[in-house]
């Protein structure tokens, strides 16, 4: 296989690549298929609505199998959460009623639901937040940094002040990762860590 990779802005026609993605990844790193029912669900809240955001960031990395990473990231917390709750959720909320049954797929859609929202401690600070998900075949190549680099310019260019994002307790390679790019902890949650990064930065 080529090492050769393409980076190029991603659209709502790579959707279904990209949810792909985002549940071969969706367990703490690994993959997620046999645990959901309904794969579709970790795309709609960790990517469906970041390809549709009018000021979105999103790009992929395509090899010759096809796309085999993504990064989608907004400059504004709440402005992407007024505009989810608006243009994104509801239809959602018409298709999975909510469950109290204790199951991951259950607290998935509890969070369409009623999604998570940016903490006032630390949103003013670190506006912007992302997701970043890269496949096996293309990880160990200094392609997520990359890709960091490339966000990190977009946002220092649009004079947002920092990024932060959250990584699961299970998932610890990608908290060294992060933590090697220069994400401080903000905050310690139930389910792991929410990381910071300031700007303008060094990746």
């Amino acid at each position: 296989m080529s090492d050769e990779f393409l980076f190029r802005n991603a659209t709502t026609r790579d959707t279904d690549e990209v949810y792909e993605i985002c549940l071969k990844t969706g367990d703490a790193g690994e993959d997620a298929t046999a645990i959901f029912q309904h794969p579709e669900l970790l795309g709609h809240i960790y990517a469906g609505p970041y390809l549709r955001f009018p000021d979105r960031f999103a790009l992929v990395i395509e090899d010759n199998e096809g796309i085999a990473g993504y990064l989608l990231a907004v400059p504004d917390s709440r402005q992407f959460e007024t505009w989810a709750e608006q243009n994104w959720w509801p239809e959602l909320r018409r298709h999975y009623p909510s469950t109290n049954e204790l199951t991951r797929e259950a607290a998935l859609i509890r969070q369409i639901h009623h999604p998570n929202i940016a903490s006032e401690r630390f949103v003013g600070e670190y506006p912007a937040h992302m997701h970043i998900d890269l496949l096996p075949r293309v990880q160990g190549k200094g392609l997520g940094r990359r890709l960091m680099r490339m966000l990190a310019l977009d946002l220092e260019s649009k004079n947002v002040a920092g990024l932060h994002l959250g990584v699961s307790a299970q998932n610890t390679r990608a908290s060294q990762f992060y933590r090697r790019l220069g994400f401080q902890l903000l905050e310690a949650t139930e389910f792991g860590e929410i990381l910071g990064l300031k700007f303008p930065a060094t990746i």
